[in-house]
């Protein structure tokens, strides 16, 4: 399988020929800044016109089919409808924190992004604590949401805000825990070697009944961390208008937007890594003509075709079950999730002690 790094070795080394070290160093981060934020935004775009022919599919309609070829242009047109969008200025409100809010979500969104393994030495942020990192990176979030509540100084987008933190943190402790029960089996907290040790069987087989209780358990907190339904309650329109982010025009509504879908391409895309291999091709034990035909698919489409498949899968909950109430929502997982991850966490180590596993 083709290796990235051996393309970036040679433009490393061909910048530092030509020029001092700073600017090496400097166009190469600003050439990596460029690259992702074209990444993040194609993939919004994406991401946007994929759910909602998805849920046209569900509901029997037809979805977007007017601007350009199967309404392929109609995330572009209303991406630049949002960005000559007036940013209407509000009074009693405290101005700098209503400002700063949808960057820190962003920012969060975007550091979790570069952790992930695009392909084989496609990485942006590769040091061997890195799923620690991408754990700690994307609770950053949750500061941002409470802020773009409390400082909009209204009743309505308090109580999403408080949903919100309530709903993050309470799941983020299922998230750590599946997180933590899969990095147990693979033996390292490094993003690569995390891949590289599915190279023979993908986790989600060779883990069994723990690994897809893990998987499991993240599907369900990873959908409710990200707020979307049935976990939608911090924007419950039938209750709080638009929740949190009620009082945001403009570019400041589109960052809350954009971050949404990045958080599902992002929790999609580590369920990928933990469980599915990431960037790495299907491999079978002892089927070596099949395993060499694999290889031949290119690592990048492996781990963008796996995010997206699953992101179907957190799609399709939106789209199927009804919202749930605030006490249900906070019931299932510290009466439901939270022991059956610990208990399973338990029962990942056992089996590695005792060697029950592929």
């Amino acid at each position: 399988m083709f290796k990235f790094s051996i393309i970036t070795d040679w433009i490393n080394n061909l910048l530092h020929e030509w020029m001092p070290g700073w600017l090496a160093t400097t166009i190469e981060c600003v050439a990596i800044g460029v690259g992702l934020l074209l990444a993040y935004a194609l993939l919004a775009l994406f991401y946007i016109y994929y759910e909602r022919k998805v849920c046209a599919a569900f509901q029997c309609r037809l979805g977007p089919n007017r601007v350009g070829p199967f309404g392929l242009l109609q995330s572009f047109a209303d991406m630049f409808k949002i960005l000559i969008k007036e940013l209407i200025s509000l009074n009693h409100i405290d101005k700098f924190l209503f400002a700063l809010a949808p960057y820190l979500v962003i920012i969060a969104s975007m550091l979790a992004f570069a952790v992930l393994p695009w392909g084989n030495g496609l990485q942006i942020i590769n040091f061997n604590i890195g799923i620690f990192f991408l754990i700690a990176v994307s609770s950053i979030g949750v500061l941002g949401i409470l802020l773009a509540g409390w400082s909009s100084n209204n009743k309505f987008t308090l109580i999403g805000a408080l949903r919100s933190g309530a709903q993050m943190v309470s799941y983020e402790l299922s998230i750590g825990l599946s997180v933590l029960t899969m990095v147990a089996f693979a033996g390292t907290m490094s993003v690569p070697g995390i891949v590289e040790a599915q190279s023979n069987l993908w986790f989600i087989f060779s883990g069994h009944i723990p690994a897809i209780i893990a998987f499991i358990i993240y599907l369900i907190a990873g959908t409710a961390e990200t707020n979307r339904g049935p976990f939608d309650l911090p924007e419950a329109e039938s209750e709080l208008t638009a929740g949190y982010h009620t009082e945001y025009s403009g570019i400041h509504f589109g960052f809350f937007y954009l971050a949404e879908y990045l958080n599902l391409f992002i929790v999609s895309g580590v369920a990928a890594l933990l469980f599915f291999g990431g960037w790495m091709p299907l491999h079978i034990p002892g089927f070596d003509t099949f395993n060499h035909i694999m290889d031949y698919i290119p690592s990048v489409v492996w781990f963008i075709g796996k995010a997206i498949a699953l992101s179907f899968i957190i799609i399709w909950f939106k789209w199927t079950f009804p919202r749930l109430r605030i006490d249900q929502l906070l019931s299932l997982e510290w009466k439901y999730l939270l022991p059956i991850n610990l208990f399973n966490l338990v029962l990942m180590t056992l089996m590695i002690v005792y060697g029950l596993h592929f």
